[in-house]
């Protein structure tokens, strides 16, 4: 007898964990990546919009929010619009509060008459509608009048003078301060 050779079903069971080790390793890296991604992506967002939970400080009448600057120079928000989660875009060279047409339904929105707006792209048709209710860390606005923009991309609402008309605001370095009175 050759003691030299391996029983058969030992040459197959070697093969089969190896091909479960295999598979693991390929799925462990899979999960890396997976997580990679994840802290990566969350990272971005967290540059795009350092504000995610904006503080609030209340004081004998006022309310005071501050938000920090993003990596672009921009003052953005995560806010609620009827209840609803969404991200602000703080423009004070915007006249009106501009949403995109595929936050619509989502916000409950009712398009009312249309009107022709001034983009960056040149005139628009957008429709006036009326924001029920609108916060900022403890901010609250009621009553913001707004338009609905088909021509608007991505999802973030555009904050522009009527809304922010209602507040008093100081930037000084990176920071900018609502105060509602």
């Amino acid at each position: 007898m050759n003691s030299d050779k391996e029983p058969p079903e030992s040459g197959a069971t070697n093969q089969s964990t190896d091909n479960i080790g295999r598979g693991m390793m390929y799925i462990a890296w899979g999960i890396g990546i997976a997580l990679a991604t994840w802290y990566f992506s969350s990272l971005e967002e967290k540059q795009y919009n350092p504000n995610q939970s904006p503080a609030s400080m209340r004081s004998s009448g006022f309310t005071e929010v501050t938000l920090q600057q993003n990596r672009y120079g921009h003052y953005v928000t995560s806010g609620i619009v009827n209840d609803k989660e969404v991200v602000f875009l703080l423009d004070t060279g915007a006249t009106d509060v501009a949403i995109p047409a595929t936050l619509e339904r989502y916000l409950n929105l009712e398009r009312g008459y249309p009107i022709q707006v001034q983009t960056a792209n040149g005139t628009a048709t957008a429709y006036r509608t009326k924001i029920d209710y609108l916060k900022i860390g403890d901010i609250v606005l009621n009553n913001v009048s707004a338009s609905i923009t088909p021509t608007m991309q991505g999802e973030d609402i555009l904050l522009g003078m009527a809304a922010l008309k209602q507040l008093e605001f100081r930037q000084k370095g990176k920071y900018l301060t609502l105060i509602q009175h």
